[in-house]
């Protein structure tokens, strides 16, 4: 359309000066506007023609387009004698060749190739535009798709490595106590539930991930009795706000497995979630091993689910979201922030992401 409206410009600047200053006959005018709409159907077939060229290596679409150029401008050609001599009494085959000589001797030639040239080369620049926006698409539903992958394999990641500890953990005692048993039973179907719920992509109060915590440390406290000690110290005000589940379960297990397990007299698990305006500070830390524990994540080593942990902040509140972490001989800390100032806008994104 756009080509069209271009060539309509020339040919009213052309027949109207060809009429005023020229031969002022108003066949001049309806000769120009015939081949005008000549010129806007071959446009449309020269479009389909270089649609089913592109389908081909590249030297058969110059074959075919020079094919197109010696055809177009005989058409046209034809179409120009047919209009101006043809009607004037000159019929027959020698007039046409005459004719045709004169048109490929002059810049009228040059004019029909450039109108096949151009609305080729505008066809070829949008098939190039939307071939970037193709890859651009193709490139964000990849992105897409591997966010989606990287989500799920972390979650299958995580479950599956809390579970296992948990059941190990508990298989030594249930033949213990049948009353120990029968709570510690109860105790693990809520963390069950908890963990195969945080597959429904559903963000999480902290008050239930709380909950969660101090289910999983009640199973571990059976297995290690007085040596695992759990503290937490929580601003109420943080209750309410959402977060992904199971985002503290590795932290605290990392500090269960690595540093008050190990130790001969145990240790106490601090959990710590304070509010800061808008920013919500999250710590667990441990007495245990501390920086003399076997595995610390340091950057250079670490467990599956706190990598896993890591990433999962990344992904859901940005990168200045990552854990940071602090050890010396006494201590090990595991700590990150995020930031709720649109916690609706947060669980939206979340969603979107899982979903």
């Amino acid at each position: 359309m756009l080509i069209c409206i271009w060539y309509a410009i020339n040919f009213t600047i052309s027949a109207v000066v060809e009429w005023r200053f020229v031969n002022p006959a108003s066949y001049v005018l309806w000769t120009a506007f015939f081949l005008f709409e000549s010129l806007c159907l071959f446009i449309l077939l020269i479009f389909l023609w270089a649609h089913w060229l592109f389908k081909f290596r590249p030297a058969i679409q110059i074959i075919g387009h020079v094919s197109g150029i010696i055809l177009f401008f005989l058409v046209m050609g034809t179409l120009s004698y047919y209009f101006s001599d043809y009607l004037e009494g000159f019929v027959y085959f020698e007039h046409w060749t005459e004719y045709m000589l004169m048109m490929l001797s002059s810049w009228d030639a040059l004019r029909i190739h450039d109108q096949y040239i151009i609305t080729v080369g505008v066809y070829y620049v949008i098939r190039y535009f939307q071939g970037l926006q193709r890859q651009e698409h193709e490139k964000s539903e990849l992105a897409i798709h591997n966010r989606e992958m990287q989500i799920s394999l972390l979650k299958s990641q995580i479950n599956p490595h809390f579970l296992f500890n948990t059941l190990n953990s508990i298989s030594t005692l249930v033949n213990s106590s049948k009353e120990q048993a029968r709570k510690l039973i109860t105790q693990l179907s809520d963390v069950f539930r908890y963990a195969l719920d945080s597959h429904t992509g559903d963000m999480v109060k902290l008050s239930h991930e709380i909950e969660f915590i101090e289910n999983y440390i009640r199973i571990q406290q059976v297995r290690f009795g007085d040596r695992l000690k759990f503290e937490k110290a929580i601003d109420p005000s943080c209750m309410s706000i959402n977060i992904p589940p199971m985002i503290l379960q590795p932290l605290v297990e990392n500090s269960v497995k690595y540093g008050i397990g190990p130790k001969e007299d145990g240790g106490t698990i601090s959990l710590i979630v304070r509010r800061s305006g808008s920013i919500i500070f999250f710590e667990v830390k441990d007495d245990g091993l501390g920086s003399n524990a076997k595995k610390v994540m340091d950057g250079t080593s670490s467990g599956v689910g706190m990598m896993n942990t890591d990433l999962r902040l990344k992904s859901y509140f940005g990168a200045q979201s990552h854990l940071r972490v602090r050890s010396s001989e006494l201590v090990y800390s595991v700590s990150f922030f995020i930031e709720v100032k649109d916690q609706e806008a947060i669980v939206k994104e979340y969603e979107k992401q899982i979903l």
